[in-house]
């Protein structure tokens, strides 16, 4: 599933849209195309790993799920992948086998903007008292909730344990506030290392843990489980990080 970073690469590549007017829609989802059609593209606003595609009345919200993908201006999937597609004077914005959604802009006022990680206005008080909320929860769980983490996934939560020493089985009522608060941090700062080497082509070389072997501190076997209420894969050295 892409993660907040890789999001945040797609708007750039869509930005030169903003402005410009759909001249035609196609794809596999169902809404009166009338709705955006030779429509302003507004802005593009980003909650997490979801993108909204602002019109005058309505947004079109694209999530690329676990498998979904996007091409701009040339297509090579097939039409049969492809959920949405808009034309452009300027080139095509495309999307593959990912939801969308056609919504309401009053739907903008209910999201807690606060919350993604690689915003300018993230808060990190807030994530912090939302966290306190849920002492009973798993940190891999917590990290992984968007509405304490928005953008964060499976990678940002195994490398940013990982970074601060912390077992994803602790619950959040036994992490040290000092810790919690350094967990907090650490999401956000890993969040754009991960965006930084992903635009430079190398973030596979870059992980310490995630789909790793061995620890990069004591060399020792790393545990790879399934943990927490969400089931995904975590990676973590069982020497090197706590469990509290």
């Amino acid at each position: 599933m892409p993660e907040g970073p890789t999001i945040v690469l797609m708007k750039e590549k869509l930005s030169k849209f903003v402005g410009q007017e759909v001249i035609s829609v196609e794809g596999t989802v169902k809404f009166d195309y009338k709705l955006i059609a030779n429509k302003k593209l507004k802005e593009i606003r980003l909650f997490g790993k979801q993108t909204y595609l602002i019109f005058d009345k309505i947004n079109v919200r694209i999530h690329l799920m676990m498998f979904g993908s996007y091409e701009i201006d040339e297509q090579t999937k097939p039409d049969r992948n492809l959920r949405i597609g808009l034309t452009f004077k300027n080139g095509k914005a495309l999307f593959f086998s990912c939801s969308v959604k056609i919504l309401p802009n009053d739907i903008l006022k209910t999201i807690d903007w606060e919350a993604d990680v690689m915003s300018d206005i993230w808060n990190p008080k807030k994530a912090s008292a939302k966290l306190k909320d849920n002492p009973e929860m798993m940190v891999c769980d917590a990290l992984m909730d968007q509405d304490i983490f928005s953008g964060v996934g499976n990678i940002i939560k195994n490398e940013a344990l990982f970074r601060t020493a912390i077992q994803p089985e602790s619950l959040i009522e036994n992490i040290p506030s000092k810790k919690l608060n350094a967990l907090i941090s650490e999401a956000r700062y890993f969040s754009f290392d991960f965006y930084k080497w992903k635009r430079e082509g190398v973030l596979r070389k870059k992980f310490q843990v995630y789909e790793q072997k061995n620890c990069p501190v004591c060399r020792k076997p790393l545990t790879k489980k399934t943990t927490g209420k969400s089931k995904r894969t975590s990676f973590f050295c069982e020497t090197d990080q706590k469990l509290f």
